[in-house]
């Protein structure tokens, strides 16, 4: 049965050290303040896997708080690298962090997988390229009906997904409108899922085109969280934060500033911050 809590008590009781954890959202409805919730309650040891990993993770990797990343694609989008990750990869600060890189394809192919309960993922595709090269997850097999070369990676099938929605109903079920990444598969795929939402609704209205309906019956917790995306932006409740994202490479490019606003601005605060964040970025009424 769905719970309809606090984002603290969802993070207590869904995700634990050492869980490989999925925090997905492609542009828009990226569940920041989800991951800071996670921060906040220390769990450490994560294996954090998610297509086009951005602040969020390079947040975590900073934090000290990740053993493996397993993604396609990191940067700071629009902007540039992701500094901490870097510095993780390069110099072992603040730890090692083992990554496994795959392409958009290869993830949303075996995210896909997981949602479907298969062990492995197949999908035409690294033909050329040089990834399996360095990766022991990336295989070639032969099709036995066609004799084709095809690729293989692992299935995800993470302990733990945390996405951000536009709405949940009372019952639980859950709505997401306008660009849809892999946010459905990777809760189809997962153990456990915690949603954040913008409103908690008695129904849904107006549902608009592209939209997706999650059941109650995959979700493990629904938290209201308003600007809970924030610095990306949620359809339909506020604009993406581009000032942000510009701000954060300065931010990560210093080890001392960084940390500094850590403190400041995920460890010593709240869920309940977020709303304030994102008022200047509301549509006028």
């Amino acid at each position: 049965m769905t719970l309809v809590s606090t984002l603290q008590e969802a993070v207590s009781e869904n995700i634990k050290s050492g869980d490989t954890a999925a925090f997905e959202g492609f542009t828009h409805l990226i569940p920041h303040a989800a991951a800071h919730e996670v921060m906040r309650q220390g769990m450490t040891d994560l294996t954090l896997m998610r297509m086009t990993p951005d602040l969020v993770y390079d947040q975590f990797v900073g934090l000290g708080r990740v053993e493996k990343m397993i993604f396609s694609y990191a940067g700071n989008p629009g902007v540039g690298l992701l500094r901490r990750v870097r510095d993780a990869v390069e110099n072992q600060w603040p730890r090692p962090l083992e990554i496994e890189e795959h392409s958009h394809a290869a993830m949303a192919n075996a995210y896909e997988a997981g949602a479907a309960g298969l062990p492995l993922a197949v999908f035409r595709g690294y033909l050329g390229a040089g990834l399996k090269q360095v990766s022991p997850n990336v295989k070639s097999i032969i099709c036995p009906f066609t004799g084709e070369e095809l690729a293989a990676v692992p299935a995800n099938r993470p302990d733990v997904t945390f996405i951000h929605a536009q709405k949940a109903s009372r019952k639980g079920d859950v709505l997401i409108e306008g660009i849809v990444g892999v946010q459905k598969e990777a809760v189809l795929a997962a153990k456990r899922a915690v949603v954040t939402v913008e409103e908690v609704v008695d129904d849904f209205d107006d549902i608009h085109p592209n939209a997706v309906i999650l059941p109650h019956w995959t979700i493990s917790a629904v938290c209201q969280v308003k600007g809970g995306a924030h610095p990306s932006y949620a359809r339909g409740y506020y604009d993406r934060d581009n000032a942000s994202y510009i701000e954060w490479d300065e931010i990560s490019a210093d080890r001392e500033r960084f940390t500094n606003w850590m403190k400041d601005n995920v460890l010593h605060a709240s869920p309940d911050d977020f709303d304030a964040r994102v008022a200047d970025l509301r549509p006028p009424q």
